[in-house]
């Protein structure tokens, strides 16, 4: 697949307008599927932290539900503290690079599946699922709206007349949560999440919102 130079530049265009400037982006040159680059803009006074933007997912539409076809085109991001480590030297360390193979992962799953992401949600890490990491207790990946300043305005990229790209943010989730979202839907998973003040950014020592002690949900 030729991916569109003009589509490229108009989402880096859009990461640099809206969430600050660009750092460095890692290409993917050679892919056996679709190809998935990952835009990085560094952190900044008022956004302290890395925040991570795939672009390649959007070159191919989705496969939506009936209804939903404004959605066809989409883009993921995630959010990393500003300590933590990001060059090609230290993604060759799994500590660091899980977020990105995260995003790659789920860049491509659609695409792979003949489905579709939106807000809400959740995907599992395998089947079974299992933690991204050895030091890292997610096993899933919820999609959320981005924390950004303007948020409509990035949340919708008009490429063209009839392609308008979205924007969703990865939050790590645990097995708890997921299993709380499949039973109870998205928005109470979210308002639980918002309880213990879940934010954009990536915090491996985060409460899980769903554990359970002693048979009851900590509250």
């Amino acid at each position: 697949m030729v991916r569109s130079a003009e589509n490229y530049e108009k989402i880096y265009n859009h990461v640099e307008k809206y969430i600050g400037p660009i750092a460095g982006v890692f290409r993917e040159i050679i892919s056996d599927s679709t190809a998935i680059d990952i835009i990085v803009a560094g952190p900044t006074p008022k956004r302290n932290y890395y925040t991570l933007v795939t672009y390649g997912m959007s070159e191919l539409p989705m496969t939506v539900p009936e209804g939903a076809e404004e959605y066809r085109y989409s883009e993921l991001m995630i959010c990393l503290p500003p300590t933590w480590k990001i060059s090609n030297e230290d993604f060759e360390d799994e500590r660091y690079y899980w977020p990105v193979r995260a995003l790659k992962t789920l860049a491509r799953f659609p695409h792979e599946f003949q489905t579709w992401l939106y807000m809400g949600h959740t995907l599992a890490n395998g089947n079974p699922a299992k933690p991204y990491h050895a030091d890292v207790k997610f096993t899933g990946m919820l999609l959320a709206l981005p924390e950004v300043e303007d948020k409509p305005a990035f949340f919708n990229l008009s490429l063209s007349r009839d392609k308008v790209v979205h924007f969703f943010t990865l939050i790590p989730i645990y097995q708890e949560e997921i299993d709380y979202n499949l039973k109870h839907g998205m928005e109470a998973l979210f308002a639980k999440l918002n309880k213990i003040g879940t934010d954009d950014v990536v915090n491996l020592r985060r409460k899980n919102s769903c554990k359970k002690v002693f048979g009851l949900f900590l509250t």
